[in-house]
């Protein structure tokens, strides 16, 4: 598929989602779909996503953690573009989309691309287990304890809703968002505009 079919696709994308918005289908608010959602014990997200142009980008964010190997993850040492999901095992839209994450994650591991996992909820064997299950490869950091990688996103992109996926730029700032399960079309798009910055 070429660059220019992608950006019609995420053009069309654009449009359905404004046309659910004109029609009152939309996103309910946060606070809506957590109280919708709190028994389920997280917050479903509808897949609506924001892109931020190079220039108009927040400040790079630093972030650290331990995965579920016990290696230290950080801003200083993942280079180049990252994906960023955040998620936890029980949450159903995040079993639904981790396969389709980790096809991604194949596609581009060869061009520079890092996947980093944000796993708020559970420890290290619940993770492993959930890879194994999903076929999941790239790590995870355990938030559950300290919430440090929320906290250093609370101030540029927060992740509302659970799951959430960042697309982080090669200088550390956020390029993109989506919220709620992560569309591979979408979510490819958005990786080949960021590569595209710096090819």
């Amino acid at each position: 598929m070429t660059r220019a079919t992608r950006r019609i696709r995420l053009a069309f994308a654009t449009a359905a989602v404004a046309a659910l918005a004109l029609t009152g289908c939309a996103n309910d608010s946060f606070a809506q779909q957590y109280a919708a959602n709190a028994d389920q014990g997280y917050v479903a997200g509808d897949g609506s996503w924001q892109i931020f142009p190079a220039g108009e980008r927040a400040e790079p964010v630093a972030y650290e953690g331990v995965d579920e190997y016990g290696s230290t993850i950080s801003s200083a040492n993942v280079d180049g573009v990252v994906v960023m999901n955040f998620w936890y095992a029980a949450c159903p839209p995040c079993r639904l989309e981790a396969r389709d994450l980790e096809a991604v994650h194949q596609k581009y591991q060869d061009d520079g691309v890092s996947f980093v996992g944000v796993n708020v909820y559970d420890q290290a064997p619940t993770i492993e287990s959930f890879n194994e299950e999903f076929g999941v490869t790239y790590p995870s950091i355990l938030d559950v304890s300290t919430a440090s990688v929320r906290l250093a996103f609370a101030d540029n992109v927060p992740p509302q809703a659970i799951p959430s996926t960042l697309v982080i730029d090669a200088e550390g700032r956020v390029a993109a968002v989506i919220r709620g399960i992560a569309d591979p079309s979408v979510l490819s798009t958005m990786i080949d505009d960021v590569l595209a910055e710096t090819a």
